[in-house]
């Protein structure tokens, strides 16, 4: 199958205007895609702002569980993206308190090993949570250990102790406890050449000293498309397109719901490593490729300024 199998078409103007066409959901990943860090990337906005007033669904799916969405609404206007609303937006954080909340159905607590953002969510949404303060001198030899604990939830947390980690293993000794993960990306870029360990190492750790495996919420997990299908109207895969920018987790969320896909150069993934999976002879590799690559979500712009003129 090695070099029959189709992706990573590189597509602009008339084309890709009428792929606009034939869509009417429009998912984005933000990191890497619309942003980077405080920064836009250049058009991003101008692009969102319009595919919304165009009349398209734009949805927001993001695994960095970091921010509430609240947050999320203001770091978008605060950028330029000022036509977003909240309801646009599925984190990894939100999604993972609906999964508790409207799944599962939580009876007991959730033990959480993430940062506060994570927690906000799922007190937001009702979900009871272990309130953890630690004491500096407490090991697990003698620590105390919550009572009706369900369920432990992984995400971010750059506070991440032995403790923490120690006490979410003793939780996990019971098979009634579940065990989740908001998400599996295993590193994010920074400045520099550096970069941020992410949910997915801390979920890592945390399944080789439980022996148990994670399930996870977010991308490449089809549940995040699940929660938008149950908040919005008339969801058909084959009209929805994916915009992301790691091959490992959103093309593969893409495939995983089978939408449509399309990988942007202006974050972690790169051409080489599409076509690597391309042409790679495992078939299982070729759900980590795109149907499409653009430079950046500002190929985009062509397309309205063209609709503006004939609109004119």
């Amino acid at each position: 199958m090695a070099g029959a199998f189709k992706g990573c078409q590189k597509i602009r103007g008339p084309q890709l205007r009428n792929l606009l066409e034939a869509k009417d959901f429009i998912l984005l990943d933000c990191d890497g895609v619309l942003w980077h860090g405080e920064r836009a990337v250049t058009g991003a906005a101008t692009v969102v702002n319009s595919m919304i007033r165009n009349g398209k669904n734009v949805v927001f799916v993001t695994n960095n569980c970091t921010r509430p969405r609240e947050k999320y609404v203001h770091k978008f206007s605060r950028l330029g993206f000022t036509d977003v609303m909240l309801e646009q937006i599925f984190s990894s954080s939100y999604c993972s308190a609906l999964y508790l909340r409207d799944v599962v159905k939580i009876t007991g607590q959730v033990f959480v090993m993430g940062c506060e953002a994570l927690r906000s969510e799922l007190q937001e949404a009702g979900v009871p949570c272990v309130e953890d303060a630690e004491d500096p001198d407490a090991t697990i030899y003698n620590c105390p250990l919550a009572p009706d604990v369900k369920a432990v939830l992984v995400g971010h947390d750059d506070k991440m102790t032995f403790l923490k980690l120690a006490k979410a293993s003793c939780y996990l000794k019971d098979p009634d406890c579940l065990f989740l993960a908001t998400d599996i990306d295993p590193w994010h870029p920074l400045s520099g050449g550096r970069i941020l360990p992410g949910s997915g190492s801390l979920t890592a750790a945390l399944e080789v000293s439980s022996g148990r495996k994670a399930t996870v919420i977010g991308k490449p997990s089809r549940f995040m498309f699940e929660c938008i299908s149950s908040q919005f109207e008339g969801v058909d895969p084959a009209k929805c397109l994916m915009i992301g920018d790691r091959l490992e987790t959103d093309m593969l969320f893409g495939a995983n719901c089978r939408l449509d896909t399309m990988l942007t150069l202006t974050g972690v993934s790169q051409t080489k490593d599409a076509e690597e999976y391309r042409d790679s002879e495992l078939t299982t590799n070729h759900s980590f490729v795109p149907d499409y690559i653009v430079d950046s979500i500002a190929d985009f712009l062509p397309a309205f300024e063209e609709q503006d003129k004939q609109s004119n």
